[in-house]
């Protein structure tokens, strides 16, 4: 069952090449870590931010080819821990049908926060990454 989870915190060190976003449930108090790069908590960060560009960056493109194809962000998923990995789903509506589209989860938060949708992670990835059982 999917877990419905909003950004609570980007933490951006220029010290050290990891970053951190936490996501907390939204009907609970779990926090759910995620590991992410300097450009994308950045790109994260700016969204939040509301921090406009002169130009589309490549979340904003990518928000307008999905909105100029007729289609519509259903929402992210965070579905799957493997080997140290998080992998999402952008889950996309288009013409009454369900696209499922391969996407790196800190790619697909800063689309989530760009396009105002939901973010789900999967309650067995949740518990895998918390040590819950």
């Amino acid at each position: 069952m999917p877990v419905q989870m909003e950004l609570k915190r980007i933490i951006i060190s220029e010290v050290i090449d990891h970053q951190m976003i936490f996501l907390k449930e939204v009907e609970g108090d779990r926090l759910f870590p995620i590991v992410i790069g300097i450009f994308e908590a950045t790109s994260i960060d700016r969204r939040v931010k509301k921090m406009n560009s002169p130009r589309p960056l490549t979340h904003d493109l990518i928000a307008n080819v999905i909105d100029s194809l007729g289609a519509e962000l259903q929402d992210i998923y965070i579905n799957e821990l493997r080997e140290h990995t998080y992998f999402a789903k952008l889950r996309i509506r288009q013409n009454g049908e369900l696209v499922e589209i391969d996407s790196r989860p800190s790619d697909a938060i800063a689309l989530a926060v760009t396009a105002n949708v939901p973010i789900y992670v999967a309650e067995d990835v949740i518990s895998e990454a918390t040590g819950e059982t």
